[in-house]
């Protein structure tokens, strides 16, 4: 996919949680791409402003921010710090995840608490942060899924269902606050070349599964031949976040090379 318009996010301020590496900083990448501003939400803060400096290196249209996304009050001090750099928010990209790779049968109540607090609860509480952030104004909300959450792999029980959630409290979130203006949609990546599938091949050659290295390359999708990369999946989020997309609403759309025909 080519960039989108260069104006189409122009002079729009977006945060993306989870924006230090992987998917969360090729989105960053393609807001920026698209005229926008962007907000780095991150539990690593200094991570998060190494890639601003990367990707913004006069740091004019970039701010790094420590944020948890599973904590209220965090998610609206980070809220606070970006409205006084940039004004008032129109876009957020709910990003942040985890994984903790084992078979259904190992996995503990507390690993399960933990994937489903990051990723589903943390997709509520960050919609809910940017919902306050629109200030009944409108504005753009995209949920970073999976593939897994419709299909489901092995050995990722916990992450298989957190995603799952998001798919359908996208649905619920669109229905919901569309008399806000506020439109919310879902991307389902599959194999794309970030840290997170790097530590998926690595949890799966301890198991015995493999050499890490070749279990990675072979991780692509079968019609592309070759592994995703972010900033395709940060192109599509930002087409959903502009106004080209205003009629595509509470949907979780692939963008995994083919491998989900659903």
């Amino acid at each position: 996919m080519n960039a989108i318009s260069n104006a189409a996010l122009a002079d729009r301020a977006i945060a993306v949680t989870g924006a230090a590496r992987g998917i969360g900083a090729g989105i960053v990448e393609a807001v920026l791409e698209a005229g926008g501003r962007a907000v780095l939400l991150d539990l690593d803060a200094d991570a998060a402003a190494e890639t601003a400096r990367r990707l913004d290196s006069d740091g004019s249209r970039t701010l790094a921010v420590a944020a948890d996304v599973t904590d209220d009050a965090s998610l609206d001090r980070a809220v606070a710090a970006a409205r006084e750099r940039f004004g008032r928010l129109q876009g957020w990209v709910n990003n942040a995840g985890i994984i903790r790779m084992a078979q259904a049968q190992d996995i503990t109540a507390d690993a399960w608490d933990l994937e489903l607090a990051v990723n589903s609860r943390g997709v509520l509480l960050g919609s809910q942060a940017a919902y306050r952030a629109f200030a009944g104004k409108g504005g753009a909300i995209v949920n970073v899924a999976s593939n897994a959450g419709k299909v489901g792999f092995p050995s990722m029980a916990a992450y298989n269902a957190s995603k799952a959630a998001v798919i359908n409290l996208t649905r619920s979130l669109a229905q919901e606050w569309a008399g806000e203006a506020i439109n919310v949609n879902a991307v389902c990546p599959g194999s794309v070349a970030t840290p997170m599938l790097h530590e998926v091949a690595d949890a799966l050659a301890k198991s015995g599964a493999g050499d890490a290295a070749a279990l990675f390359a072979g991780m692509v999708p079968a019609q592309l031949g070759r592994h995703v990369e972010p900033l395709e999946i940060g192109r599509i989020v930002a087409f959903l976040l502009s106004d080209a997309a205003i009629v595509i609403r509470g949907q979780a759309i692939n963008a995994d090379g083919g491998d989900t025909p659903y």
